[in-house]
């Protein structure tokens, strides 16, 4: 057995994994990456990447299909899926290869291999063990399923759906969420029919519920099917496809069932909790700054309770590795953190649901505000409809940012700002909007707040 030692150990090569070492080593730190597959983690191999470079095919497919309604003559002849994935995995080398050399560049040990916390707080891998000053966890996330529902065959996650090799007749999808809603949005653009399955009463149950109303009324448009409202009973597959039925007795039939119910922590059998880690139904216990119980040992990711997503993992990696260095960054609510789901057309929020502030504040202290894309030229020109919300304290700041659209994930850290900095709709009117654009959407939004609409009523 070989002890080695750094100032920082990282347990895990994902998002916020990897973000905590390049930041601990920029810092002057000695760090060591343990990762058992490839570094950049789920996101960039099997999640935010790959499903964004399917997302772009699908949006290319689109523009083909109506390339006439703009004066363009193109012929669409279909899909080829073996040309896609060639696509969608060239971009994921470009990404690791650059990543990876990023890593070395930063002086940083990576280690290939499965890492186990001990109780004194060393990691070992293999007959390996390393010791830092500072352990962060983050060791990610895996696909969920539901009980009594078994992956394999026809019934699918998202990282085997990533893997298809063809293009399904008749595909459905449970789950209404982020990761459901992409695949149903690329699906329909690849010419599937396409059936999404949420117990809860609306897709994107999450966001806003104009957000979630307009993602429907856009989905019903494209031919997008869904069932709202009703919990999945079971599943049954044959060779022919897959039967999901509803407590209800209502059934539905596709040639493929993906299961998108959310993904759980990965935490079971690496010894968190025989180490003096804290969990709760999976999930690490930390404080406001990411600390666990145990001294020196931080967790970050998808690990921790809250939103899962890259770039919060990136935030969190970012602020343990400065803290560890004696820095003191603040911490940043989740209300603060940008979400984007990136179907066609895009939802984009931050800050809190008009309900969820009506709830904290009372219905006489928020004014909330709706700008139809409808009335923004640059929407026009490419050819989606939508809607800006902003939600506002009576006579204080902007808390809540909610946008449905095309591209309208590019204007979210306008949002971002203003909730983040309490802004004003009065502070932000006086600020230009450049002409045509989509962000003069959200401009209209701030100045109808402020008492002063120009492109509406």
């Amino acid at each position: 057995m070989t002890t080695h030692t750094f100032d920082v150990v990282v347990l895990g090569g994902g998002s916020g994994g990897y973000a905590a070492a390049l930041r601990a080593a920029e810092l002057g730190k000695t760090v060591a990456l343990i990762e058992k597959d490839k570094v950049g983690g789920t996101c960039l191999h099997r999640g935010c990447i790959p499903t964004k470079a399917l997302l772009h095919a699908a949006e290319v497919a689109d523009h083909v299909r109506d390339a006439a309604a703009v004066g363009v003559g193109a012929t669409f002849e279909g899909i080829d899926p073996s040309g896609v994935t060639a696509y969608r995995e060239n971009i994921v080398a470009k990404k690791f290869k650059g990543l990876e050399g990023l890593v070395k560049a930063r002086g940083i040990t990576t280690v290939a291999g499965t890492g186990r916390l001990n109780a004194d707080r060393t990691v070992s891998v293999g007959d390996d063990v390393y010791a830092g000053t500072d352990v962060v966890l983050a060791t990610g996330s895996y696909s969920r399923t539901l009980p009594g529902l078994e992956i394999g065959g026809r019934i699918l996650t998202s990282e085997q759906a990533l893997a298809l090799d063809v293009v399904p007749e008749r595909v459905l999808v449970l789950g209404g969420g982020v990761i459901g809603v992409e695949f149903a949005s690329v699906w329909r653009s690849f010419g599937a029919d396409v059936t999404i399955i949420e117990a809860l009463p609306h897709l994107v149950p999450n966001e806003d519920e104009t957000l979630s109303k307009g993602l429907e009324r856009a989905f019903r448009r494209r031919g997008i099917q869904y069932s709202l409202g009703t919990r999945f009973q079971s599943a049954a597959q044959d060779d022919a496809g897959v039967t999901v039925t509803l407590e209800e007795g209502k059934t539905f039939t596709g040639d493929y069932l993906l299961v998108a119910v959310g993904r759980g922590p990965v935490t079971a059998d690496l010894g968190f909790e025989e180490a003096g880690i804290t969990l709760d139904r999976g999930f690490v216990t930390v404080d406001d700054e990411l600390r666990t119980g145990v001294p020196h040992v931080w967790a970050v990711g998808d690990i921790v309770p809250g939103l899962q997503l890259a770039h919060r993992g990136f935030l969190q990696g970012i602020a343990v590795a400065e803290r560890i260095a004696g820095l003191s960054p603040a911490p940043v609510p989740e209300s603060q953190i940008p979400k984007i789901t990136y179907s066609n057309p895009e939802v984009a929020s931050v800050g809190v649901s008009e309900a969820a502030a009506v709830d904290a504040h009372g219905a006489g202290a928020v004014v909330s505000y709706e700008y139809s894309l409808a009335g923004n030229g640059k929407s026009e020109i490419i050819g989606t409809t939508g809607v800006v919300k902003v939600v506002r304290l009576k006579d204080g700041p902007v808390i809540g940012v909610h946008l449905l659209g095309d591209r309208v994930g590019e204007l979210i850290t306008e949002g971002q700002l203003a909730v983040a900095w309490e802004a004003h709709p009065e502070d932000i009117a006086p600020l230009i909007h450049a002409h045509p654009t989509q962000s003069e959407a959200l401009g209209e939004a701030f100045l109808a707040l402020a008492g002063k609409p120009l492109h509406a009523l």
